[in-house]
């Protein structure tokens, strides 16, 4: 019996197990989807082996990028973008794709971006699946960061407040702040400044309406949570592990 999974640390807050049981189920499919909640990845690749029928598994927080070393070949998306959220196992050869590039494609499909410039609030493995798409779909971008200093075309928070906000009205939120549990958390942007001219897209899908997006909203501006997302990437991932 085939056996999937998910791979990251603090998984409570994913959906991803639920959906592909429900997915199963309704599919009539006699597999598993399971937890890998671990916070060293060399201890998960020490008892991968022991994992029955393993044909393959997500990858999430913290192990989009670090995986990388672990893994035998990458796809041309993953290796473009550098980060891994899909793994597919063929003989004992670990291929890593990215399909979080996919799920973000479906969901910039419910924005209009004709003339819009965009932000990304972090830089982390979603972070560069969104800057893979705006690339792909000429859209200007630029990284919002703790520590700009790091990354090309990044500024600080604290440079944001100063930036006139109209230049920028497609807001992404790639970071973890206001994932369950801490739901209070949020990004610290000038949230008055934004009008219903601006969309807001959070990657985070639990809770269903973060802190972040509600900020957004009493502000007029659109919203949009990870949950589309998360079920397209999901179903990518279901794709490349049956090809």
């Amino acid at each position: 019996m085939k056996t999937f999974g998910l791979l990251g640390a603090h998984l409570s807050h994913s959906f991803s197990k639920k959906f592909f049981d429900n997915f199963f189920q309704k599919n009539k499919l006699p597999y598993h989807y399971q937890l890998f909640e671990f916070f060293n990845l060399k201890m998960f690749f020490e008892e991968m082996h022991n994992i029955s029928g393993l044909s393959g598994f997500n990858v999430t927080i913290p192990f989009k990028e670090k995986i990388i070393p672990f893994l035998d070949r990458l796809s041309p998306e993953a290796q473009s973008v550098g980060a891994v959220n899909c793994v597919k196992i063929i003989s004992g050869m670990l291929i890593g794709y990215n399909t979080d590039i996919f799920g973000f494609e479906k969901t910039l499909e419910l924005v209009n971006t004709k003339k819009k410039q965009a932000v990304i609030l972090g830089t982390g493995g979603a972070a560069k699946a969104v800057a893979y798409v705006l690339k792909q779909k000429n859209i200007a971008f630029n990284f919002v960061s703790e520590h700009p200093e790091k990354i090309p075309d990044c500024f600080s928070y604290e440079t944001l407040w100063y930036e006139n906000m109209k230049n920028y009205q497609i807001i992404i939120n790639a970071t973890p702040l206001g994932m369950y549990p801490k739901t209070s958390d949020f990004p610290k942007i000038p949230y008055h400044r934004l009008t219903p001219q601006h969309t807001l897209i959070d990657l985070v899908y639990n809770p269903i309406k973060t802190e972040f997006l509600f900020r957004g909203e009493q502000q007029g501006a659109s919203i949009i949570n990870g949950l589309v997302m998360l079920e397209s990437q999901a179903l990518k991932s279901w794709e490349i592990w049956n090809k």
